[in-house]
Parts: structure tokens; C-alpha cells; sequence
């Protein structure tokens, strides 16, 4: 595995694998990597030629109460694990090499954004788009594997690649969990016991709403209050939201003929935690209309 850390560098590595015809594949990460970037990795390698897998926290997703500095990182570790998954380079750019100077454009995320963790968050999926569509610039990948836990994210990205017309192939893999359903995450190590505790009824409750669904249930109203009620007897942070919508467009639902996601935030004390479920068409039922569609607002 070589390990780069310039973009020029980067870039002319990926001219040269491309003229002799190979196929990219790319993991972008934020470090302190788990085993939900080693399934990236793994599928990663499974379908192409070469893997590049970055490590860079974009300080533009962050806003300014947020946890940037806090964010945890572990470079060496990253490195053992990106070797010994097999990762032809590993790409790690340093917060001056990405964004040198002051930028004169931007891009602005406008749909997909105004719902979840987009709500509460300005600016981050704008920041998102950005070092993305600049990793695929400078990697020029096949394809490029992102995990479904950030769900909303993939969904930005979806958007983004179809937008801009970069030829890459979005890759998803499915949520990497616990034992007991907690979804991994570089965050987790900063949950009490107590909270480490509490936190696997996340996605318990979650599997409630599939369950209520998979058995007739018609009403987002009532599958959102039934999760709802689950989680607040069973747990001491504090729900951020519970939401469902069609899924990647992320719009209210007037039918589940559509994939749908439902999806959560909790705060603990010290930790914001997400977790979601996306059901394919064949695990639907139909709503019957309601005279106002909830959202989960």
C-alpha cells in the first residue's frame, strides 16, 4: 500500500491507472476507521482493479458548535487497517492541501437537506458536496462505496453525481451493526456505559416500525408515535426526531408503493447518535391518505 499525501501526486496516479485501463474504486472516510469502513473496503476490493481509500476530516461539514477538534482520529491504526484490508493507496490529505486558499465558488445543496439531521445542520451537506465532488475530482473513481447508516448523505451524493454527470457508480453497503443492533460508529466510544446500554434499542425500535408495517399498518401518524413511545420508555437521551419519508428523494409520503426510509436521531450526553432503516418496495403495504401527511415534524 502507498500512502499519498499530495493531490497533485494523487492525480497523476489515477491518469496513469486509468490510460492502462483499470478500474477504481474509492472509500472516502474521515478516519478512525471501524468495521462499517472495512465492508466498504472489502466490497470495494471485491469489484475493482485498484482501491483508493482517504482519510480526511473536512472541517466544511462542521458547523461551529459542532465537534471538529473533538472529532476522533487514530492515523497510525488507520493505516494498519487500510493495509491489511488490502488497499492499493491511501489518500491523506492534509486540511491545507484541500482548501489552500480561500475558495471563489461553492456548491449549494438545495433539495434533500431540509429534513433529519439536515434540518438542524446549515451548511453541512453544502460542505459534504464539496469535498466530495473535490475527491472525485482529484481520484477520478469507477465507483465510490459510501455505508447507509449516513443515509441522508448517500442521498446528497446520488443527487450530486446525477447533477454534475460525474462518471462514477454510487455503491452502498448496508449498515455494519453491534451484536446487539447498535450501528457502528466512529462516536460510540463516547457513549457512558449506561448510555452503551440504552443505545441498541435504537435500532430495535426501528425493526418495530418495519414490523408494524409488514403487518398492515397504514398510517405514518401511528408508526411514528408507536417508535416513539418504545424509545422514551427505555431510554434517558433526548429524541432529536423520528421521521419517515420516501427514500432517496426524501419526501413526504402519500404512498409506500416508494422505498422509505425511517430514520432517528438521539442526543446523549455527549454524543449525537443516528440510526435508519430503508425498506424496499417489496416489504410495502399503501397507506390509505391521510387528511395531512406526517412527516415526523
Amino acid at each position: 500500500m502507498k500512502r499519498i499525501f499530495s493531490i497533485e501526486n494523487m492525480q497523476h496516479i489515477s491518469h496513469r491507472l486509468k490510460r492502462s485501463g483499470k478500474k477504481i474504486g474509492f472509500v472516502p472516510t474521515m478516519g478512525y476507521l471501524h468495521e462499517g469502513h472495512i465492508a466498504l473496503m472489502k466490497k470495494a476490493k471485491e469489484e475493482n482493479d485498484i482501491v483508493v481509500l482517504s482519510v480526511f476530516v473536512n472541517p466544511l461539514q462542521f458547523g461551529p458548535n459542532e465537534d471538529f477538534h473533538s472529532y476522533p482520529r487514530d492515523e497510525r491504526r488507520d493505516q494498519e487497517l487500510a493495509e491489511i484490508n488490502g488497499m492499493d493507496y491511501l489518500f491523506m490529505p492534509s486540511i491545507e492541501e484541500m482548501y489552500p486558499e480561500s475558495m471563489t465558488t461553492t456548491i449549494k445543496v438545495k433539495q434533500r437537506v431540509d429534513v433529519l439531521c439536515g434540518r438542524k445542520r446549515k451548511g453541512h451537506f453544502d460542505g459534504v458536496a464539496v469535498v466530495i465532488a473535490k475527491l472525485f475530482h482529484i481520484v477520478q473513481p469507477d465507483r465510490a462505496y459510501f455505508g447507509l447508516k449516513d443515509a441522508q448523505q448517500v442521498a446528497v451524493i446520488h443527487g450530486l453525481i446525477r447533477d454534475y454527470h460525474f462518471p462514477v457508480q454510487l455503491r452502498t453497503v448496508e449498515t455494519v451493526r453491534e451484536e446487539d443492533g447498535l450501528a457502528k460508529s466512529s462516536r460510540n466510544v463516547h457513549l457512558t456505559k449506561s448510555e452503551r446500554q440504552q443505545a441498541k434499542y435504537l435500532y430495535r425500535s426501528l425493526l418495530l416500525g418495519k414490523d408494524l408495517i409488514e403487518k398492515g399498518e397504514r398510517y405514518p401518524s401511528v408508526i411514528l408515535q408507536k417508535i416513539q413511545s418504545f424509545l422514551t420508555e427505555r431510554i434517558d437521551g433526548k429524541i432529536d426526531y423520528i421521521e419517515m419519508y420516501s427514500y432517496p428523494e426524501l419526501k413526504p409520503l402519500r404512498t409506500i408503493d416508494e422505498d422509505i426510509i425511517i430514520a432517528l436521531a438521539v442526543q446523549f450526553s455527549k454524543v449525537r447518535l443516528i440510526d435508519n432503516i430503508i425498506l424496499k418496495g417489496k416489504e410495502k403495504r399503501r397507506f390509505l391518505s391521510e387528511e395531512k401527511i406526517c412527516t415526523g415534524r
